[in-house]
């Protein structure tokens, strides 16, 4: 079962710094998010809408707390993806990929990778 928990834009950049290394403290979240020029207060605040959510856990450790995911980014990557489908390209694939081929957002790398996914597929039935 998918996890689906909505977290807005800024919340998903916090959760990209957890992904990528865990336990951190606020402190280090911030340090981390430095380029974002946020205040430290403004990551807080997303640290707590996130602990909210259930998206990440807090262990207290002295006098501070140290963050860590709970939701993994494959299962927040597939809902999103659903969801922009659903939304989008009512739920399929192919009219997303006809819109970047019209619009010319296609390398031939990306084409080569397509014909091979769906070599795959078709081996895979």
């Amino acid at each position: 079962m998918i996890m689906t928990i909505q977290i807005s834009e800024a919340e998903a950049v916090v959760m990209d710094v957890l992904w990528q290394q865990h336990p951190l403290g606020a402190d280090e979240i911030c340090t981390a998010l430095a380029a974002q020029q946020w205040q430290d207060a403004t990551v807080k605040t997303l640290l707590n809408r996130l602990l909210n959510k259930g998206a990440i856990s807090a262990e207290k450790d002295g006098r501070r707390y140290l963050y860590a995911p709970l939701l993994k980014r494959e299962q927040w990557l597939a809902s999103e993806s659903k969801g922009f489908l659903d939304r989008m390209f009512d739920g399929r694939v192919a009219p997303l990929v006809a819109h970047f081929s019209r619009h010319r957002k296609l390398s031939k790398a990306d084409i080569a990778d397509l014909k091979r996914l769906i070599e795959e597929l078709d081996d895979g039935k």
